[in-house]
């Protein structure tokens, strides 16, 4: 099934794979983060990529409203099941996040993650972790939650099984194999996946899990600090159509997953180039603590000002000045004037 879809596949494919595997490398050879500024990077992808996956299948929580809930903040204006489904997204990517190398890829562990995702949600209970036994579609969700129309039929119940053991079968092997790029043979996992739709709700939401933990055990280290499903959410319409185009083929003689290729590839291009923005110091209100970023800020209301007039003005302990001052000159945010008693600080020129 791996080998049929992914043959004689276009140069533009294979380009577009040597150039993320470009900025991986210089994500892997570059990311000297502090724990402290990745910590903030994966809370705040955790908030994002939750409101985004659970958006894309009709909830309504914003952003700030899943972070009031993760915090423990009541939201009242939202159905109990937007907000069952945003704790059990919430929870199960925190999990994938922290423990992926731990994880093991199979059919026990897509079922489990299924009952994780679905664990809060009442009116799930008697389907979760099981594959479904009836029939059914694909729809397409607008802004406002509703449906817009079937996207596709998916297998019958009584294949689920069947089909959900050959896909994890292939796909384990595929990995084990090296004959193809490990992007395509998780690119392959999620399109088929989703044209099986192996259970009665959460699928959508459970491939975007999955594409966060196939990746990172593909060495795609930077997926906690970017989010892909914020990506997806950005460009909905896309990510329907092409998976509509491809999934008309799958059971086809000549499969053919391009169309969605040429919308993934170019997705986690994207996140890719925008791991390496983190590393080149751009997003700076990401990368520091806020006693660092008040430093950072005064030092743009001055021409140059010394650690001690820092400390006075930003209202931060003389110690904190100095890591800050340390932080930002690593980031080429500031640079040092000086030596000893007479240094002093300024914003560098070309911020």
């Amino acid at each position: 099934m791996l080998d049929k879809s992914l043959q004689n596949l276009p140069t533009n494919i294979w380009s577009q794979i040597a150039q993320i595997d470009e900025l991986k490398g210089q994500w892997v050879a570059g990311a000297k983060l502090s724990p402290q500024a990745l910590g903030r990077l994966k809370r705040s992808v955790l908030i994002t990529s939750t409101g985004a996956s659970t958006r894309i299948e009709g909830s309504k929580l914003s952003d700030q409203d899943v972070e009031k809930l993760m915090r423990g903040i009541s939201v009242q204006k939202f159905r109990d099941r937007d907000k069952q489904e945003v704790r059990g997204y919430y929870e199960l990517l925190q999990n994938v996040f922290d423990s992926w190398e731990s994880l093991v890829f199979s059919e026990s562990t897509i079922k489990h993650f299924h009952k994780e995702l679905l664990k809060f949600v009442e009116k799930d209970k008697h389907h979760r972790g099981d594959y479904k036994k009836g029939e059914n579609k694909v729809e397409m969700i607008d802004e406002a939650g509703k449906s817009v129309g079937v996207l596709f039929d998916t297998s019958p119940a009584y294949l689920t099984p069947k089909e959900m053991q050959e896909l994890v079968e292939t796909t384990r092997n595929g990995f084990q194999g090296k004959k193809w790029h490990p992007l395509l043979i998780i690119g392959h996992f999620i399109v088929e996946f989703l044209n099986i739709h192996p259970f009665q709700d959460g699928n959508g939401r459970l491939s975007r899990i999955f594409t966060n933990l196939l990746l990172l055990k593909a060495g795609y280290l930077y997926m906690p600090y970017v989010s892909h499903e914020k990506l997806i959410e950005d460009n909905k319409p896309d990510y329907y159509l092409t998976l509509r185009k491809s999934q008309k083929t799958l059971k086809s003689d000549k499969p053919n997953i391009v169309p969605w290729l040429d919308f993934f590839l170019p997705l986690i291009f994207s996140q890719s180039q925008a791991a390496l923005e983190l590393l080149s110091g751009e997003n700076i209100d990401k990368l520091l603590s806020p006693k660092q970023i008040a430093v950072w800020e005064y030092l743009q209301t001055v021409p140059e000002a010394t650690p001690g007039e820092i400390a006075r003005h930003a209202k931060v302990a003389r110690p904190t000045v100095s890591q800050a001052l340390d932080r930002l000159t690593r980031l080429r945010k500031v640079e040092r004037i000086g030596m000893g008693r007479t240094t002093r600080y300024r914003k560098t020129h070309q911020n």
